[in-house]
């Protein structure tokens, strides 16, 4: 009798403790960026695509995932200069693509606010250089759509030029914040 109430309350265990993976769809999902001047008016705005990703569930609800972004894809779609800009910006300067094609986030907690609001705490790797960031996303009701906008500082991933510290003349300074603003979408690709 013991040992078939041992084996009932494993086995109850196991169903109640429900984990899945679910894949994001790549084409429809984007991440899109906005960099400005610190001292004078301006600035660009771009996307750059997903490799791959998933977030993982446990009973119903995210606690964590994985993403990575294809820094190839990078381009800009606002401001002047479009075509020597994201040659600048995949050069050794900025992101040194050649050398690091892909950056990644993994997300290491969810908390659950109000409203389908999420605090997620992740690590995100840019340039092989890992940092942690916090920041705000949302669910939509059925569970289909993630939205997250965060800053970062590009000067923790090494992405020094036009940064502050390091331009003589300030009008020529490039902010150090990198704003984004991320959809992802889940479920299978369509093309």
């Amino acid at each position: 009798m013991k040992k078939a109430t041992i084996l009932l309350f494993l086995l109850c265990s196991i169903v109640s403790f429900s984990q899945q993976e679910v894949l994001i769809n790549t084409k429809a999902s984007i991440v899109n960026w906005k960099g400005s001047m610190l001292f004078s008016f301006g600035g660009h705005h771009g996307t750059v695509n997903f490799k791959e990703g998933k977030i993982i569930k446990t009973n119903n609800k995210i606690t964590g995932g994985t993403f990575t972004v294809d820094m190839t894809s990078l381009i800009n779609t606002g401001g002047d200069y479009s075509e020597d800009l994201v040659k600048h910006l995949k050069d050794e300067d900025f992101f040194n693509v050649k050398k690091y094609s892909t950056a990644k986030l993994v997300i290491t907690k969810v908390e659950y606010q109000k409203n389908g609001r999420l605090k997620m705490h992740a690590n995100l790797s840019i340039k092989e250089i890992t940092k942690p960031i916090l920041f705000e996303a949302k669910l939509n009701s059925d569970g289909t759509k993630l939205e997250a906008k965060f800053k970062i500082d590009r000067t923790d991933w090494n992405i020094l030029y036009g940064a502050k510290g390091v331009v003589k003349v300030k009008d020529y300074a490039i902010s150090d914040a990198i704003e984004f603003d991320v959809i992802v979408f889940f479920g299978e690709d369509k093309c």
